[in-house]
């Protein structure tokens, strides 16, 4: 059983200015790795990881190692869905032998996180940014404190509204769930904040 739990940020506007300069490195990050992506045919996390992350680290180094592996898994997790997407108009059955299009990523995407870049304890949250951890109180539920404890955390991502404000969504599932999961073939959503660019012979 999958419990998909949404909370929003109360941002001052300092904070508010400082995820968007995480947002928008991570896009600019997750747009360096789309042309491998394209080039080699490859979004095998692991594959990838050892194609790109050196050079990844080089040219974006206020991303931090953690933040890397996470654009390097947000690329490849976008992959799937475009290029073996079921619905995708760019699977690679429909495209045949042409090339592969090119993957765009705006500069409202996801950013996704990890034990190692957001922490919650006590309702006390932790997470990254560009110049250092900021630091949230929640009030958490107590049916959200017990997903918390008994579910496996498969997902954490910082999205941004519509409105402009920002919320985290946080993935939980039982261990039954998550091994069924693992089992279970990949049918990615389209992803609303991607670009595709055609190449034009």
């Amino acid at each position: 059983m999958k419990k998909n739990l949404r909370i929003s940020l109360q941002t001052s506007e300092e904070q508010k200015a400082r995820l968007l300069a995480l947002q928008q490195l991570f896009a600019r990050a997750c747009n360096a790795l789309a042309p491998t992506v394209r080039d080699s045919r490859c979004w095998n996390r692991v594959a990838l990881h050892h194609m790109t992350y050196k050079g990844l680290r080089e040219q974006f180094p206020t991303l931090g190692s953690q933040m890397a592996c996470n654009a390097i898994y947000s690329v490849c997790r976008a992959s799937r869905a475009v290029y073996q997407g079921v619905e995708s108009p760019f699977n690679l059955a429909c495209l045949g032998d042409r090339p592969l299009p090119l993957i765009r990523f705006a500069d409202n995407c996801p950013v996704y996180f990890d034990r190692h870049t957001l922490s919650l304890k006590s309702g006390q949250l932790s997470l990254f940014t560009l110049d250092g951890r900021m630091r949230f109180q929640l009030a958490l539920r107590p049916e959200d404190e017990a997903a918390f404890q008994q579910g496996r955390l498969r997902e954490i991502v910082l999205l941004q509204r519509a409105d402009g404000e920002f919320e985290l969504s946080f993935l939980l599932e039982s261990v039954a769930a998550g091994e069924a999961a693992q089992r279970a073939p990949h049918n990615e959503e389209w992803p609303r904040y991607l670009m595709v660019e055609e190449q034009v012979a």
